[in-house]
């Protein structure tokens, strides 16, 4: 496997990887830092095509154009191959079950380790008590899915061990699974030793976004996941414990029950069949009666509906003129939230449910939606006024700001008093003070949402200065008008002794002329210190975006 410039091209070596596989490794590039995942098409890709009901004619076309182009690999001939900067070598026979969490897709946890893994996330905790109950539930990405594991009979036995269907496409890793029995919710909200463990097969697992109240969350396969159900806790040893004990009361173990490869690759064959994906998708744009009966505008342009509290006009695209305003002044700025390592964007802008309490649960009620409406986050996420009370309401973010109290608050400084973090920002905005974000390395991590910079936008904050930034959430800082400043190497706000009650001054140019990619900016504060910190803007064109306000007003004021 070959990576460059953000680009991990697969080559030799994968002809044994099926397909699905590859899939599951492309789509995870954000965890080991590249854009994209490649694989080049072999007989293993045309194979698939087939099998989803790709006529060979159209497979044959695929075959020769890549092959005419010199794209196409034959896995089992000696291949000369690109040439490029670098090479990564794994050998896969060192690779071996994993599963990944608690708190990010990137953490992986060999099976092996994972009961010595659990006892280290619990910290010794006194008391700990594993609760003999699991909640499950069954979300395939396609209907598909749904037939040919009837078309097995193994619906049938998901069924009985309660993986009934829910629905279909995202739903437990963007927290839509449901809530917990309510005695459960109950005895863990007011048992604090209680830690819940969400084992699931999706592809994100970060804090506050499965559920509320899962404090780890593990990634897994499917097959892992019944596994995990079936013992009733992760505080397991697969090699050398027994899942549970069988209908001749003998004990039953993780190998007695995990099929073969060969196994499982006879039930493919069997059971997964072009007609499936054929007779699927020819019907897909029939839709149904709940989407037939629709009412479809006729105007040229989108018409906002006032009440809707889904889609809202947002506010940042109100008021542009065609003069761009220029760099951001800022000045004696407050300290919105202080933060460590490692912060997502789902930290940032959660897609999990909206809490009772919360602001953004307020907005809903004074506008007549009922608790059991609000839905999540995520789902609203069109509509700006959630995402600006739904930014860092993440209910796991830590903020130093807060002495040790985890949850989506902070302090107004200049009071003292504790408040949600959008009641804040909006405090300090009506002062008319400007606002920064302190933060660690990994600032931005995870799905590259817009989202988790509009939020701050529309809080008011005017720059976050980081320890360092995932790359792509950088460019969406930029996309916004935030300024992104990073710490000097071996600084950070922990080393420099800011507390975040500080008043911050960046001093930056007025004129973008006067502005480099990646020059130094000195910060200062009110009290007297002084660090240099770098311009996080890399190229002409984010320069050109930044003078502009965003992206959005310079497309607008493009198109005008």
């Amino acid at each position: 496997m070959v990576l460059l410039a953000n680009l991990l091209n697969f080559f030799t070596g994968v002809g044994s990887i099926p397909l699905p596989a590859r899939a599951t490794i492309a789509n995870m590039t954000p965890e080991y830092g590249a854009t994209m995942g490649f694989f080049p098409v072999d007989q293993v890709a045309l194979d698939y095509l087939r099998l989803i009901g790709r006529s060979d004619e159209t497979v044959s076309m695929i075959e020769a154009y890549l092959r005419a182009n010199k794209m196409f690999v034959d896995c089992n001939e000696l291949q000369t191959g690109p040439v490029y900067s670098s090479d990564l070598e794994l050998d896969l026979t060192t690779v071996e079950p994993s599963v990944a969490g608690p708190k990010r897709p990137h953490d992986r946890v060999p099976l092996k380790e994972m009961k010595s893994d659990w006892h280290t996330c619990l910290g010794n905790e006194v008391g700990f008590k594993v609760k003999p109950w699991v909640k499950t539930s069954l979300a395939p990405g396609s209907l598909v899915v749904t037939k040919y594991l009837e078309h097995s009979g193994l619906q049938e036995y998901l069924n009985h061990q309660g993986f009934h269907l829910v629905g279909y496409g995202c739903t437990t890793c963007i927290g839509n699974s449901g809530d917990l029995d309510k005695s459960l919710s109950d005895a863990i909200v007011d048992n604090d030793v209680v830690v819940v463990v969400a084992v699931l097969s999706g592809n994100r697992n970060y804090e506050g976004r499965v559920h509320p109240l899962t404090r780890a969350n593990y990634l897994a396969s499917p097959p892992l996941v019944v596994a995990y159900a079936l013992a009733g806790t992760v505080d397991i040893d697969f090699e050398n414990e027994p899942i549970g004990i069988g209908k001749d009361g003998k004990e039953v173990y993780f190998k007695d029950v995990w099929p073969t490869n060969e196994e499982i690759e006879q039930v493919i064959k069997s059971n997964v069949l072009p007609k499936m994906f054929v007779d699927t998708y020819d019907s897909i744009t029939e839709g149904n009666d709940a989407w037939n009966k629709l009412v479809v505008p006729k105007e040229t342009l989108y018409p906002w509906d006032p009440k809707s509290t889904y889609i809202h006009k947002p506010a940042y695209l109100e008021n542009i003129t065609m003069t761009p305003p220029g760099p951001p002044s800022v000045k004696d700025a407050y300290c919105l939230l202080s933060l460590g390592d490692s912060i997502t964007t789902d930290h940032i802008s959660p897609s999990g449910v909206i809490k009772p309490g919360t602001p953004a649960a307020k907005y809903l009620l004074e506008r007549g939606v009922k608790p059991e409406n609000f839905t999540t986050y995520g789902s609203r996420r069109a509509n700006d006024e959630i995402v600006v009370r739904g930014a860092f309401a993440n209910i796991r973010i830590v903020n130093k700001l807060l002495e040790g109290e985890v949850g989506p608050k902070t302090v107004h400084v200049p009071t003292g008093e504790k408040h949600y973090v959008f009641d804040a920002a909006m405090k300090y905005k009506s002062e008319g003070h400007d606002m920064v974000i302190l933060a660690g390395d990994e600032y931005g991590a995870g799905s590259s949402r817009d989202s988790a910079a509009k939020g701050p936008l529309l809080l008011g904050v005017k720059a976050v200065i980081a320890k360092g930034f995932e790359r792509i959430h950088r460019s969406n800082l930029v996309g916004m008008g935030i300024i992104p400043l990073r710490f000097k190497a071996g600084e950070d706000a922990d080393s420099l002794n800011l507390s975040g009650h500080e008043r911050f001054t960046i001093d930056l140019p007025r004129k973008i002329t006067e502005i480099r990619p990646g020059q130094d900016v000195i910060v200062t504060t009110k009290n007297g210190k002084s660090f240099t910190c770098t311009l996080c803007i890399n190229t002409q064109v984010e320069l050109e975006y930044f003078n502009h306000g965003g992206i959005l007003p310079y497309l607008i004021r493009k198109l005008a």
